[in-house]
């Protein structure tokens, strides 16, 4: 039985009936010909998050990022009148700013970067991004294909198995009883979104907690107590899209490998998959807070950045696993349930973008 309400069709999937309800095949993750295909088709040819304005705060100031599918290195520059320019060896590339999110594009005919983003991106306008300036990064190499990456953080339902330690015994076994479920799934064109509940703070109960998590009042979903900023209460028009009171967090991915993931609580996070060949990749993860004003704030924001960097140490770790057995292709065919909805259309979406780009015979 179902936890949330469901689309009047009766599931996500038929929600999205375009996507297809068959079992699908992850051959475009172990194949070295669609991986460069892949990246011709994709990452030559979209908008690429590539930081953000606070990394280049005067003129003069700038910063190189290593793109390895597009076979780049750009450089993000701001110059004397303060605009934000970008370039690859001597050549200008196509930047535009998005809510302080600096994008490059290397297709001179690419749509603007605000059409491409789309209503998601309309709906997080005014959130305050630009005052979450307390940076928390890290980085891994991979041994998996980039879009294994992204599917394992499409669906939430792993939740309570995969990160059972991160709970406390009791909470980690009720959790694991009652399962996990989206509230609410979406889709504008090549980009998606889901919508979840958890995040409460503080919690109902602090015996659902760890002894530190009280002591420090952070912890999972972040520190307990939202900042008191402007673009937190009313949140922009498109957070919450079911307007549930449980709402904990929502999960934007921006195709083809940025996602952004708001927290209840008042802050965020950004994960990026750099693809390095057909079977690794480059993993970034980046939280945002409010910069502290105590000792103890300070605090609560290492605890929430120390336990996100254990959940995505526990994500990747069977992702090795994952491409191994891919690779084996002892099975070609696999089915999805209603919650890997949006594995699904990333997949589709990529594949897409190569079979466009085949069909009009492009050379990389």
């Amino acid at each position: 039985m179902a936890h949330f309400p469901k689309p009047a069709e009766g599931s996500w999937t038929e929600h999205f009936p375009r996507l297809g309800t068959g079992p699908v095949t992850f051959e475009d993750s172990i194949s070295p010909a669609h991986h460069e295909a892949e990246c011709a088709a994709v990452f030559e040819r979209t908008w690429l998050n590539v930081g953000r304005v606070e990394r280049i705060p005067k003129p003069g100031s700038s910063f190189t990022k290593e793109i390895h599918a597009a076979r780049a290195a750009v450089t993000v520059t701001r110059d004397a009148e303060g605009r934000i320019r970008a370039s690859r060896d001597t050549c200008a590339v196509r930047c535009e700013v998005w809510e302080g999110f600096i994008f490059v594009n290397f297709d001179e005919n690419a749509a603007s970067l605000r059409e491409y983003l789309g209503q998601f991106a309309t709906g997080l306008e005014g959130y305050p991004f630009d005052q979450m300036t307390q940076v928390f990064q890290y980085r891994a190499e991979i041994r998996s294909n980039w879009k294994l990456y992204l599917d394992a953080f499409a669906e939430f339902y792993h939740a309570p198995i995969l990160h059972a330690k991160q709970y406390v015994s009791g909470e980690s076994s009720k959790l694991a009883g009652i399962g996990y479920e989206s509230l609410y799934y979406g889709i504008d064109g090549p980009h998606s979104m889901q919508s979840a509940w958890g995040g409460m703070s503080p919690p109902k109960d602090l015996g659902m907690v760890k002894p530190i998590e009280r002591v420090l009042r952070s912890g999972n979903f972040g520190p307990w107590d939202r900042p008191d900023i402007r673009g937190l209460d009313p949140l922009p028009s498109g957070l919450n899209p079911s307007r549930h009171r449980s709402w904990g967090l929502d999960s934007y991915v921006f195709f083809p490998n940025f996602m952004i993931v708001v927290w209840a609580p008042g802050w965020y996070l950004t994960y990026h998959y750099w693809p390095t060949a057909y079977n690794t990749h480059i993993f970034e993860g980046t939280c945002y807070f409010v910069p502290p004003k105590t000792a103890s704030d300070r605090l609560r924001q290492e605890l929430a950045a120390v336990t996100f960097k254990e959940f995505g140490l526990q994500d990747c770790n069977t992702l090795e696993a994952t491409q191994t057995m891919l690779e084996s292709r002892a099975v070609t065919h696999f089915p999805l349930n209603d919650q890997e909805i949006l594995i699904r259309h990333l997949h589709k979406t990529a594949g897409e973008y190569v079979a466009a780009y085949q069909e009009r015979g492009m050379d990389r």
